[in-house]
C-alpha cells in the first residue's frame, strides 16, 4: 500500500511487549460487532473458494498478507512473503513496484529507500542522497531510481517500523530487495511447492512520478506478465494502484483482474491532481463514482476509514453505504489495513497504552468482517486467518 496510509506513521517509542508471534491466542471479546449492512453477504463465506477459477476461486473474506508477513519480518522480502503463505494468506502483497536507474521493477514501500534498507551504511553511495518532490511532497533520502539493479542487490532489508516492532529488527540485513521478475518465479516455485494456486497483489507506486522520469511501469509490467503468462483475465495476480488513470491504463494492457486504491476522503489521487481533475476520492466512492471504476477495474482498495469512519477520539462511528454501493457496481473490497498492535487499531480495541502490544485485533477484525467486505489486508495473516474462522464459524 502507498504513502496514503497515514496510521503508518503513527509510530512510537517506549517498551518491548512480548507475545507469541506465530500462533495467535483469542484475545478475547472486547467491543460489539455493529449491525452491519452486508453482513448476511459476508456470513456466507467460503473457505475453500467458488468455481470458475479468477477471483472467484478465492475465499470470502480473503486475507491478503501486506507486504508480506509485515507484522513478522521487514516488508517486502522473501521472507515476509514466504512466511505469509505458511500462517494462511490467501494472496502476497508481494511486490510494491518502483523502477530502476536501468528499468528493473523492484519490490519496494516507497522509491526512497533510506527506511527499509541499510543503504545509509553504505559510504559508496552517500553522494546519492537527495531532496526530490514525490507527489507533491519534499522528501530527502535514496531512491531507487538513482540506482542500478546490481547496486541496489547490494543492500539489504531492514524494519521499517521499528519503535513498533523492535522483535523485527532481528532480521535486519538477512534478506536483499527482490525484484518483481523474481516474485514471478517465486509464485511459481511456491505454486508447486504447495500444491496450490499462490497468488500476488502487486502495486504500482507513483506511476504518474515515474513517467515523468521516463521510467513508466505499466508498459514494464504488463511485458513481464506477458513473457510469464500472466497477463489474462483468471491470472492469479491482481494489480492495484492509487492512480485510477494508471489502473485504465493497464485495463488497455493485460486482461487481469485491476483495482483501485482510494485514501481518505478528502484527498485527490495525484494523476488527478497533475491533470487538474478536481474530483477527490469522496466523488469517486459515490455510486456513480463506483460505476465508472467498475467499467475498468474490478474491485477497490479502499482505506478502513472509507468503510467504518472513526470519530476524533479514534472511535468506530457508523458504517457508510460503500460496501452496497460498491457491490450493486459489480466490485469486491479489500481495504486496508489491519494490524495487531495498538497504535493502529480503532481505540475501543486498544489494550494498555504499550505501542509493541497487541489490542483486541480479533474484535477489531469481527467488526470489519460484519460490514461484508471481501477482503482485508493485514501484517498479520494469522491472526486473520483465525478471525476469518471465527467469523465463518460463529
Amino acid at each position: 500500500m502507498g504513502t496514503q496510509e497515514s496510521d503508518e506513521r503513527r509510530t512510537a517509542g517506549g517498551g518491548t511487549g512480548r507475545r507469541a508471534l506465530l500462533g495467535a491466542a483469542v484475545l478475547g471479546a472486547g467491543g460489539a460487532v455493529l449491525g452491519l449492512p452486508g453482513a448476511a453477504r459476508a456470513a456466507d463465506a467460503r473457505h475453500g473458494g467458488g468455481p470458475g477459477g479468477g477471483l472467484k476461486s478465492l475465499p470470502v473474506p480473503t486475507v491478503i498478507g501486506h507486504r508480506g508477513a509485515s507484522g513478522y519480518r521487514p516488508e517486502h522480502t522473501f521472507g515476509s512473503y514466504e512466511l505469509a503463505l505458511d500462517l494462511g494468506a490467501d494472496i502476497v502483497e508481494a511486490g510494491d513496484l518502483v523502477p530502476t536507474r536501468d528499468g528493473h521493477l523492484v519490490c519496494r514501500h516507497e522509491p526512497e529507500i533510506g527506511g527499509t534498507t541499510d543503504v545509509a551504511d553504505h559510504p559508496e553511495f552517500a553522494d546519492r542522497r537527495r531532496t526530490k518532490v514525490l507527489d507533491g511532497v519534499s522528501t530527502t533520502g535514496w531512491f531507487t531510481e538513482d540506482f542500478t539493479l546490481a547496486e541496489l542487490k547490494t543492500l539489504r532489508a531492514t524494519e521499517r517500523i521499528p519503535a513498533n516492532r523492535p522483535h523485527n529488527t532481528l532480521y535486519d540485513g538477512r534478506w536483499e530487495i527482490p525484484t518483481f521478475e523474481e516474485v514471478l518465479r517465486w509464485q511459481n516455485e511456491q505454486t508447486r511447492k504447495r500444491g496450490r494456486q499462490v497468488w500476488i497483489y502487486p502495486e504500482l507506486k507513483h506511476p504518474t512520478y515515474f513517467r515523468k522520469l521516463g521510467l513508466g511501469t505499466e508498459e514494464r509490467l504488463a511485458k513481464l506478465l506477458r513473457a510469464y503468462g500472466k497477463d489474462r483475465k483468471n491470472s492469479p495476480v491482481i494489480i492495484q494502484s492509487f492512480e485510477p488513470t494508471s489502473i485504465q491504463r493497464m485495463s488497455k494492457l493485460v486482461r487481469n483482474p485491476l483495482a483501485v486504491l482510494l485514501s481518505g476522503a478528502g484527498s485527490r489521487p495525484w494523476d488527478f491532481v497533475e491533470t487538474g481533475d478536481p474530483r477527490t476520492t469522496a466523488d469517486l466512492v459515490t455510486p456513480r463514482g463506483l460505476k465508472e471504476i467498475a467499467s475498468y477495474a474490478q474491485g477497490i482498495g479502499p482505506t478502513l476509514d472509507l468503510v467504518v469512519p472513526k470519530d476524533s477520539a479514534g472511535r468506530l462511528t457508523e458504517p457508510t453505504t460503500l460496501v452496497r454501493d460498491a457491490h450493486r457496481a459489480g466490485l469486491v473490497l479489500h481495504p486496508y489495513t489491519m494490524r495487531n498492535e495498538n497504535p493502529f487499531l480503532p481505540a475501543e480495541f486498544r489494550k494498555g497504552g504499550d505501542p509493541d502490544a497487541y489490542g483486541d485485533a480479533f474484535g477489531a477484525f469481527r467488526t470489519y468482517f460484519a460490514t461484508g467486505i471481501d477482503g482485508i489486508f493485514t501484517d498479520n495473516p494469522d491472526t486473520g486467518v483465525l478471525a476469518r474462522e471465527d467469523f465463518v464459524n460463529g
